[in-house]
């Protein structure tokens, strides 16, 4: 009757082990899920504040650039479909925001040419907000993308993949940028001699 007893309990402590650590796992998936969903809503403040700085600076420059409409209306465009894309999934939005960042490049490459532009305070002064705004979303990236390898790994992870599949949980897409040429901003100079740096 012990031999049956013990193996009882040896079979309850075994049962029990194995449902704490599913629970622990559980909510160790919750915990990176949240994660990268907060991650992404850093990402997604820093977009829209983007997209809200475009028209000040399509209208600084329009009258500066009056011989650039192709390059201020593909601008526009990127900022519309950007706006359009924010209620999208990540993939679609991050695909948008990937052609306005070249849309931008192309505008202040282009900006280089316009001297009085360039001496513009409004245009200086929008160019420095754009780029501290860049510098939010890379270090907005970072995170999200250090989320995403966590709750990713866990996912993929045996024995965590087991609780994954059986809830649901699945893996992120990382915020990437395709094009290595667009990892580095132009390094541009707008004030005094009109010579990129």
């Amino acid at each position: 009757m012990s031999e049956f007893f013990l193996s009882g309990w040896f079979l309850l402590a075994l049962v029990g082990g194995v449902l704490v650590w599913g629970v622990v796992t559980f909510n160790r998936l919750v915990a990176l899920r949240q994660r990268a969903d907060e991650g992404w809503s850093g990402i997604d403040v820093q977009l829209k504040r983007r997209s809200n700085i475009i028209p000040n600076l399509i209208e600084t420059v329009r009258g500066y650039m009056d011989h650039e409409k192709g390059i201020l209306e593909k601008v526009t465009q990127m900022r519309a479909r950007c706006v359009a894309a924010q209620g999208e999934a990540p993939a679609e939005r991050v695909a948008a925001e990937r052609e306005m960042s070249s849309a931008l490049m192309q505008f202040f490459a282009t900006a280089e040419n316009y001297p009085d532009l360039k001496a513009s305070s409004n245009f200086i002064n929008l160019q420095d907000e754009l780029s501290e705004l860049e510098n939010h979303i890379q270090m907005a990236r970072r995170y999200y993308n250090g989320t995403v390898r966590d709750l990713n790994t866990s996912v993929q992870s045996f024995p965590g993949n087991l609780v994954a599949t059986k809830f649901g949980f699945t893996t992120r897409q990382y915020y990437e940028i395709d094009d290595p040429a667009s990892r580095d901003l132009p390094d541009v100079n707008f004030s005094g001699s009109g010579q990129a740096k």
